[in-house]
């Protein structure tokens, strides 16, 4: 036993190894949203939210605002998705309309406002955003 002991611990070090390589790789995968165009805007929107915005690192927002906003209007001109029940569809409207308004103060903010006025503007977009998402049909 003890000559396959190295071996043993060489073996649980690369399952560990390739575990803490793939769990990020699994992670975006599991939103998958049914709209390409959400999928889009959520790899650009999910870093500056877990890593940026913690750090206040206004100077990476501000970098990738053009981005985010270009993805978010193309969010807006898809529209109501296919899929959604006739009952949800004015509530999904109303949701676009107030994701669009967030996405112009968001943008505004981004190239003239303060760190203030921008991390308001980035959460009203990101939460908005949040609630489109949770209104998707599913797959």
């Amino acid at each position: 036993m003890k000559r396959n002991q190295p071996v043993f611990i060489g073996a649980l070090v690369a399952l560990f190894s390739l575990a803490v390589l793939v769990s990020p790789l699994i992670a975006a995968a599991q939103h998958g949203f049914s709209v390409k165009q959400y999928e889009k805007f959520h790899e650009v929107l999910h870093p500056l939210e877990h890593e940026a915005l913690p750090k206040g690192d206004y100077h990476r927002i501000r970098s990738n605002s053009n981005v985010l906003v270009q993805h978010g209007r193309e969010i807006v001109k898809y529209g109501v998705p296919a899929g959604t029940t006739e009952d949800q569809q004015a509530e999904f409207k109303k949701e676009l309309d107030k994701f669009n308004n967030a996405l112009s103060q968001f943008q505004k903010h981004a190239r003239r406002g303060s760190n203030s006025q921008l991390k308001t503007s980035y959460s009203a977009v990101h939460d908005s955003f949040e609630m489109l998402a949770s209104m998707l049909p599913r797959k």
